[in-house]
């Protein structure tokens, strides 16, 4: 009788599940991506001159970004003047809306230049950006 009772008490099984493993896997993988995360924010590197105002909602709209060399691009993808009206006229009718992001050492009649083109390609409403943080007095 006594090795009934200690073949039942061996052959009883672990109903509980370890959890541990579980638990760390998922803290590597949140510091994986807590670290990894800042890593993917992508766009262009421009000084953008500073003016009062609101902040742009966020949606999904076309930039033009005029860099300090002159390199001009079209959603942080680096294109020609020619190429820039091209693909902003086959643009135009879907979304007539464009921002224009300039660094605050290029010169005026360059800016100037590339609002002509962007003009001449359909697009009516230009908006600029600028770095939030200074007021106009």
């Amino acid at each position: 009788m006594r090795s009934e009772l200690n073949r039942n008490r061996t052959r009883r099984v672990m109903s509980e599940i370890n959890v541990t493993p579980f638990v760390d896997v998922m803290l590597v993988l949140l510091i994986i991506f807590m670290v990894a995360a800042p890593l993917m924010k992508q766009g262009l590197d421009v000084d953008l001159p500073k003016a009062g105002g609101k902040a742009l909602p966020a949606q999904e709209r076309i930039t033009v970004t005029l860099k300090k060399n002159g390199k001009l691009y079209l959603n942080n993808k680096a294109v020609s003047i020619q190429e820039m009206r091209r693909r902003l006229k086959a643009i135009s009718k879907l979304n007539p809306n464009l921002y224009l992001k300039a660094d605050r050492r290029v010169p005026y009649g360059k800016v100037m230049k590339v609002m002509a083109e962007i003009k001449n390609a359909g697009i009516e409403k230009v908006g600029l950006i600028t770095e939030p943080g200074a007021r106009l007095r």
